[in-house]
């Protein structure tokens, strides 16, 4: 076989690859590295129009005739999961602890020093730091990234939004005039308990889920084991976003303010469409098993 490689926007031929042997995989194949896209990952396709090609995809199965042209998508500069993930946690942490310690350019001196801090000011923020350190730990330690890529754009999108968010959140929690939450010790006690039930469940979760991808058994769909935090299991079938959902409303109710209250709405909006997503992708692969479970709310979604 032989076979042409294109650009797709301007199909001009990039580079000609004559006697390609028929078993050769595709991943085999190699571009030569132009200044414009040395930074980029271009993904082939076939024909213009077809979906991406896998690496397992061998040269073979996909020709026609003895010659074939590949078409590549400049897909753009492409992070690493690892890095996109250390780096949309880490920026929470310190800039919740930037406005913790009240910096002289944050807050009055004045009234930082004059007035008290109540109680669940520290509170909340060892329950912040607690939930991003675990999440950076599990990046580390606990999920398994099969190598792959994401656009450069996305993780600044990603980085905007948490960036952004915790700055407004840490900025009213931590402020001299901040008001506790109407119904005092209950109320925070509460919350705080419900959010540590939560994130310990959401661990639980992502371990579980990472020794059944560690193991190769993914022909089943994850059961619960001896650990009551994965009975969730049993109900739904993206129990790491129910818990996520569940930290983040318990957090809202013990800081009692908005901005944590609108974070936690839209965090209940895209873990929806995530477990959504998930959920018809477990549905072909395990119909019997899903069928009966909901996606992320028990019985309700």
């Amino acid at each position: 076989f032989s076979s042409d490689l294109a650009e797709l926007e301007s199909k001009p031929q990039v580079a000609a690859i004559n006697q390609i042997p028929a078993g050769s995989p595709q991943a085999m194949l190699s571009l030569p590295q132009h200044s414009c896209c040395s930074c980029h990952l271009l993904f082939p396709s076939f024909p213009t129009d077809g979906p991406y090609l896998k690496d397992s995809i061998s040269i073979q199965s996909l020709a026609v005739s003895s010659i074939i042209t590949l078409y590549f998508t400049d897909l753009g500069q492409q992070v690493g999961w690892t890095t996109f993930f250390l780096t949309e946690y880490t920026g929470p942490l310190v800039i919740y602890l930037l406005f913790y310690i009240r910096l002289s350019t944050i807050y009055d001196q004045v009234e930082s020093k004059r007035n008290f801090r109540h109680p669940v000011v520290h509170l909340a923020c060892f329950c912040h730091c607690l939930h991003y350190t675990r999440h950076l730990l599990e990046t580390l330690f606990v999920h398994k990234f099969s190598g792959g890529h994401t656009p450069l754009k996305n993780m600044i999108k990603g980085c905007v939004f948490y960036w952004g968010f915790t700055s407004w959140i840490a900025y009213y929690i931590n402020h001299p005039r901040y008001t506790p939450p109407s119904f005092g010790h209950r109320q925070v006690s509460f919350a705080a308990l419900a959010f540590l039930m939560c994130e310990a469940g959401n661990h639980f979760i992502n371990v579980a889920l990472a020794h059944q991808n560690h193991s190769g058994n993914k022909a089943c769909f994850p059961s619960p084991t001896y650990n009551p935090f994965t009975w969730l299991f049993l109900l739904v079938s993206c129990p790491n976003y129910t818990y996520e959902v569940g930290s983040w409303i318990s957090f809202t109710v013990m800081t009692q303010t908005l901005p944590v209250g609108i974070f936690a709405f839209l965090m209940v909006i895209q873990m929806s469409l995530w477990a959504k997503k998930k959920h018809r992708v477990y549905l072909k692969r395990f119909h019997p098993e899903v069928q009966r479970k909901a996606a992320m709310i028990p019985i309700i979604f």
